[in-house]
């Protein structure tokens, strides 16, 4: 029993335990795969043309290898132009051994994109806007960006870190920041994020080189 298919756009003549090198097809090494659209089938004197493909009929086939096909060369030249192009194309090609030819009553192939319907969009995410960390006493544009970039990119954020854990991020981003003194950054971005902004202003009154007086 032989089979002419249409597999990645090419029509070919198969048989049982043939080897058939196609065009690249999107399926792992050692994975099975299956064609319907099947044009004709003969076995023996009986031969089954379709219209153009033959309803129930499929072929399955195991992926052997990818590999690519021997190099082809490409020359184009213009006369009295001084035009001169040589370029080198290997296709990109799948091996695989046909398995089965089944010449009726077979389960069409799935398809993942007829069986899913169209994935709505989510719709994205509006990302929660930065608190000024500026407003923390002692923190500056330079301080502020290292945080952002670490992840404290609010008030509440920073209330909940621990001191040494901000001064290690500073000192990693750069050896400028090493020195900040970060022991009140947490409870003036507490006082930050509660809107309290008298109380951190008398807090901030109170410090001296960062630290409370």
């Amino acid at each position: 029993m032989y089979a002419i298919v249409e597999i990645a756009g090419q029509q070919i003549k198969v048989a049982k335990d043939q080897k058939v090198f196609v065009n690249r097809l999107p399926v792992e090494e050692g994975k099975s795969v299956s064609f319907d659209n099947v044009l004709l089938i003969g076995d023996g004197d009986n031969i089954t043309i379709g219209a153009p493909a033959i309803n129930g009929a499929q072929i399955g086939a195991k992926v052997v290898k990818h590999l690519k096909g021997d190099k082809v060369i490409v020359f184009k030249k213009k006369r009295r132009k001084g035009y001169r192009v040589k370029n080198g194309h290997r296709q990109a090609l799948s091996e695989i051994v046909i398995e089965s030819i089944v010449a009726s009553g077979a389960t069409p192939a799935k398809k993942e994109e007829a069986k899913k319907a169209p994935a709505k969009k989510a719709a994205p995410k509006k990302a929660a806007k930065a608190d000024d960390l500026k407003k923390i006493e002692g923190v500056g544009p330079k301080a502020a960006e290292a945080m952002v970039a670490a992840g404290l990119d609010t008030f509440a954020k920073v209330a909940k870190a621990k001191p040494e854990a901000i001064s290690t991020i500073l000192s990693d981003a750069s050896s400028n920041l090493a020195h900040l003194v970060t022991d009140t950054w947490p409870k003036q971005a507490q006082l930050a994020a509660d809107g309290k902004w008298d109380e951190l202003k008398e807090l901030q009154d109170r410090l001296d080189g960062g630290i409370e007086k």
